[in-house]
Parts: C-alpha cells; structure tokens; sequence
C-alpha cells in the first residue's frame, strides 16, 4: 500500500465558497479525516481559497477535493479564479493522460466544481432552474454505474443533500462516451412537472468524478441550514411544509444522508488510495 513511512497522503481540497459561511468546508474536513484515521494514512491537508485568494494547488498532491460554492456557473469564465481554476483542471487531465505518469491524479468534484467542470468538457447543457434545490432528495444510479466503487454500500435510489440553482441536462453522450465517461447517476422522478431529470452525477475518467449533489453534508450542518427562515420558506414553496417534516425526519435516520456522508467520499478515496499503494509499488520496483 501507499507507503507512508517516507511521506504523507498529499490532499488538497479547492474551496470555492468565495468567502461565504458554509458547513461544506468543515464537512469534507470532517470526512477525509475520519477515513485517514480508520484506515490509518498519515496524510498532509491543505486547503486553497480559489475565489477570494486566488490560490490554486499544484501538481505535487495525490487527491484534489473541489468544493462547491454560490453564483453562476456560466458568468465566471473570464474571472481570474474561473480561468485558474480551469487551467488547474487540464493541467491535472493531460498529468493522468500522459502513458509516463503510471502515479495518477485523483478529483472528486462538488457541485458547483461540477459543474464549472461540465462547462470544461462540454458534458451538456448547464442553466438555471425553474427554481432553487434545497434538501434532502433521493438520488437514482443508472445501471451503467451500479458496480461503479464509489456507490459501493449504498441503496439505489440513495439520500444526498442538494443545493442549487443551475443544473446540468441535455447531456452530450456521445461525446462523453469518446472520452470514456458516463453519467452515473440522475435526480429523483418527478412526473408531476414537465422539466428533465438532471445530471447528478458524471465519472469523467478513471481518476475524475464529480457531483452535483452534495455528499459531504452531514446531518449536523442541515439542520443549521433548516433553522434559517429563508433556507425552510425555500423548501415549503417548492414542495410543501409536509416534505420538510419527511426531510427533517431524513436527519436522523442512518440509512439517508447520514449513510452518504460515510460512504461516498470514503469510497473514492478508498479507490485513489488503493491505485497510489499498487501503482507507487510498481514505479519502486
């Protein structure tokens, strides 16, 4: 396996919150280093403020979380941050693409990062929604990605958070297909309303996937998020005071949200983990 005794697990984790109080930051904190105790990884954590600092990793770390975050998606790209940003995401596709580099470069993308990398690869349409998506809701994986390891231990639909107000449809599959991605999962069906089912989840390669939802969220920081007045109105004008009581229940219940928050990261990094132990292995021999 990854051998620490000579260095530690390099993450580093791309907060786009632009400045903005959130629990994401302290939730994914919380999860990366709940894996590296039980699986026992020393590792080094480093966080970079993409949006108000500027500041992007470099190409030394081993894992790259990339949180979500407010705002457009599609009115940053001539920002300082948005092109950073994206020079920082083909810097890390042309690293794994290169045959050399048999140690490649892990992503695990979050919402808004997903989306800004939809834009990158041009995986469909992104656009904002007829109205914001706040709660917890359940989340369909399609058969393409039911074996896929990092829905291991987890229902089909499963429960996530999700917050937003754009999203991704209209994928372009064939050309996700030629760059060997796949849409791995959708957000629940409504046939009450006439509007498509999102993307909410691609695997961009072998080493890149992305959400659309939030999977870090733990129950601790929703209900924070559910004593806000706005953030609870939100909810019973899209979908009623009787969803907010099931999605207040979704809180404590162990298989829901509280499940994905200790499966779905846990899983990729689990997976990166073991490629870095076999491939560094390989490479010293």
């Amino acid at each position: 396996m990854f051998d620490t005794e000579y260095r530690p697990l390099k993450i580093a984790v791309l907060d786009l919150n632009a400045g903005h109080p959130n629990q994401g930051m302290r939730c994914i904190r919380e999860v990366v280093h709940r894996w590296a105790a039980e699986k026992n990884v020393d590792i080094l954590y480093d966080v970079f403020d993409v949006r108000v600092k500027n500041e992007i990793p470099d190409l030394s770390y081993d894992i790259y979380i990339s949180s979500g975050g407010p705002g457009d998606p599609l009115s940053t790209r001539f920002d300082d941050w948005d092109i950073q940003w994206n020079r920082w995401l083909g810097d890390v596709v042309r690293w794994n693409n290169n045959p050399d580099n048999t140690i490649k470069k892990f992503v695990f993308l979050i919402c808004h990062s997903f989306q800004l990398a939809a834009r990158y690869f041009n995986a469909g349409l992104i656009c904002k929604r007829k109205s914001t998506s706040f709660g917890t809701f359940p989340v369909h994986i399609l058969p393409e990605a039911v074996e896929d390891p990092v829905f291991r231990n987890l229902k089909n639909p499963f429960y996530a958070v999700d917050s937003r107000d754009f999203q991704l449809i209209q994928p372009n599959i064939e050309l996700l297909h030629d760059m060997g991605a796949y849409i791995t999962c959708i957000e629940k069906e409504r046939p009450h309303v006439p509007y498509e089912r999102a993307v909410m989840g691609i695997r961009f390669s072998d080493y890149i996937f992305g959400t659309q939802f939030h999977p870090e969220a733990d129950a601790e920081g929703m209900s924070q998020h559910f004593q806000e007045p706005q953030k609870r109105e939100t909810v019973i004008q899209n979908h009623g005071p009787e969803k907010l009581a099931r999605m207040l229940e979704h809180l404590n219940d162990p298989d829901k949200i509280h499940w994905t928050n200790k499966n779905l990261i846990p899983n990729f990094l689990n997976e990166a983990y073991n490629h870095l132990g076999v491939e560094a292995a390989v490479a010293s021999t």
